[in-house]
């Protein structure tokens, strides 16, 4: 009713005598900035990568930065603190370094590509090279609408998987010991891992997101290891804060990736770093 009494009174102006319909030329359009530099800092109740949990269920504070060019050019950077159960030797850090460039394919289509370098200072496998966890990855991003497809690929050994930090390894069961479900002795090297994302976003109004997200790792030479993770989340942007919730689950391997993380040394041999959990969030971007 507001807009048709508006729409009414509009009309009612343009039709009086000696009135001038562009009188005053309507404003242009805020060009875009050539330079464009954010931040964005976010408090989660569990950090979940891919669906594993990385803080062991415990909260994580991350933060990032991110400048991009008006070509389309971005680098960016993010942080995260991570569980020593998952990452050894005392690693307390997951450090992200991203660069790309994003540009329009068709109306309403845009493309990204980039390279992204996963860095855990510190850590390293409790093997006699003691071999590095981090990670490269390529990749590629399509997206229509609310709807994106997104590949990575890894051209580093995925995360450090290879004979010399995984060979033999066996699962674990939930008191500890272990199980028949094992690697070989000399697996080899997991270099050309892939991870497909697929993400759809509705915008419900009133600043009230719901979001969805299925994707599938797989890990080369550790068959093993590949599963499919989904995510069900709400979003809601309020008082200049975004507040968030999603539901996550993964089909991953429980055994495997018990053993993987170490955490039966630690006591913590009964919680499951794959399965499905409530994942509350907190950011703000500025």
């Amino acid at each position: 009713m507001k807009k048709l009494l508006l729409a009414s009174a509009i009309a009612g102006l343009l039709a009086l005598p000696g009135m001038a319909r562009a009188q005053t030329p309507p404003a242009a359009a805020a060009p875009t900035p050539e330079h464009t530099l954010t931040g964005n800092a976010t408090l989660v109740s569990d950090y979940r990568f891919r669906g594993i949990s990385q803080t062991f269920k415990l909260p994580a504070v991350q933060a990032g930065f991110d400048y991009a060019h008006s070509s389309g050019v971005y680098l960016g950077t993010w942080a995260s603190n991570v569980s020593n159960n998952v990452y050894a030797n005392g690693a307390g850090l997951e450090w992200d370094l991203y660069g790309g460039y994003k540009f329009e394919v068709a109306k309403d289509t845009n493309a990204d590509i980039g390279l992204l370098y996963y860095w855990y200072p510190g850590a390293k496998f409790n093997n006699p090279a003691q071999d590095k966890y981090n990670n490269t990855e390529l990749y590629g991003a399509l997206s229509y609408g609310s709807f994106t497809a997104k590949y990575s690929h890894t051209i580093s050994d995925f995360f450090g998987m290879k004979s010399a930090t995984m060979g033999g390894l066996c699962g674990l069961s939930s008191s500890g010991a272990a199980t028949t479900n094992c690697f070989s002795a000399n697996p080899g090297g997991s270099k050309g891992s892939g991870y497909l994302d697929l993400a759809y976003n509705l915008e419900l109004g009133d600043k009230l997101t719901l979001g969805l997200h299925l994707g599938h790792q797989g890990v080369h030479n550790y068959g093993k290891l590949s599963y499919t993770d989904y995510k069900i989340g709400l979003t809601k942007e309020y008082g200049g804060f975004l507040l968030g919730a999603a539901i996550v689950a993964t089909n991953a391997n429980t055994e495997l990736w018990r053993a993987m993380n170490g955490a039966q040394a630690n006591g913590l041999k009964f919680i499951d770093p794959r399965g499905s959990t409530l994942v509350l969030s907190l950011g703000k971007t500025f």
